[in-house]
């Protein structure tokens, strides 16, 4: 069984955090998730999902004050780590290394064991500190995600669009999957009024 650590943080955008967690959930994944308090409070005025729902999605849910948790070790494998959302404090917090609650020490943790870290950065428009730390920790391997939705796959709800991003969050950890709706060959090709092919 493949193992993923998924922080949420207090960033808007809770929903992805959740959709990861249903879509791991169906794929038989472990997840261990990590909830700041901010990201409670922002689920609580983001979304109609209750904090035992969400939990009981997971595998197992620890404090994010529990730095003692397996994540903040090493030695606790896992296929990757996922913070979505991620807000600009937790990415300042991870890009200086300081790791003063779990979902912080376990993102450090996975940076320093070479494991794949994806961050949904939630901001906009980034000021240049933001992207100095987006860079800075790209430059280290981890991947920056904002979750910009595409829109060739022609979406109807928020919940389309949200999939498609979960999608290709299992892509960025090598996890194969049928939740992203992938351009192929046999797409329509997009054409533009002069009629000159995109």
């Amino acid at each position: 069984m493949k193992r993923v650590v998924l922080g949420i943080s207090g960033a808007t955008g809770a929903i992805y955090g959740i959709k990861f967690l249903e879509e791991a959930k169906k794929a038989g994944l472990e997840t261990q998730l990590v909830l700041s308090n901010s990201a409670q409070r922002t689920i609580e005025l983001e979304t109609d999902y209750s904090l035992d729902y969400i939990t009981k999605l997971a595998s197992c849910q620890f404090p994010n004050s529990d730095i003692g948790a397996p994540p903040a070790s090493g030695s606790f494998l896992h296929q990757g780590m996922v913070v979505a959302p991620c807000s600009m404090k937790t990415l300042s917090a991870i890009a200086n290394g300081y790791a003063d609650n779990l979902i912080n020490r376990a993102a450090d943790v996975t940076i320093k064991e070479r494991r794949r870290l994806v961050l949904l950065v939630r901001e906009t428009p980034f000021s240049p500190i933001h992207l100095e730390n987006m860079l800075k920790l790209s430059r280290l391997g981890v991947i920056i995600m904002p979750p910009v939705p595409s829109f060739y796959n022609k979406p109807k709800t928020i919940d389309d669009i949200v999939r498609q991003t979960t999608g290709r969050i299992f892509d960025q950890l090598g996890i194969e999957n049928s939740i992203t709706h992938r351009w192929s060959e046999t797409s329509q090709t997009l054409t533009l009024t002069d009629g000159l092919a995109i």
